[in-house]
């Protein structure tokens, strides 16, 4: 079993940062892919970014340019640092794990296998 702890939401105006964490613990493995999706009140749970076992990363066009995810294998870490931020970027941040599909885990839900609880981001205008 894996569990998934975010960290590092938080409340900022509309062009300031907010860098999210996400720690997982229960395996001790790296083979895995490490993503981000969000949801905003009413609105379903839509990607934001992933990366993949080999480094490589794919994202939301609507963050692309804004946002930069990475990781660190040695703390089974994945962050997201979030720029430029927009009101329409207010949204509850998950994390998600895809042991299935470590390198080629993309938009879907269901590429991932395991999901965090949430850290909420909120953007003043």
């Amino acid at each position: 079993q894996v569990q998934l702890v975010e960290s590092g939401g938080g409340l900022v105006q509309a062009g300031g940062s907010l860098r999210l964490s996400c720690a997982a613990s229960g395996h001790t493995s790296s083979n895995y892919a490490m993503g981000w999706f969000r949801q905003a009140p009413g609105k379903e749970r839509e990607f934001v970014a992933v990366v993949r076992r080999s480094g490589t990363t794919y994202y939301a066009d609507s963050v692309k340019g804004r946002f930069t995810i990475s990781r660190d294998n040695a703390k089974n870490t994945v962050y997201l640092q979030m720029s430029s931020l927009k009101p329409e970027d207010t949204a509850g941040y998950y994390c998600a794990v895809g042991w299935r599909r470590y390198e080629t885990a993309g938009a879907a839900r269901n590429d991932y296998d395991y999901w965090g609880q949430g850290t909420q981001g909120t953007v003043s205008s």
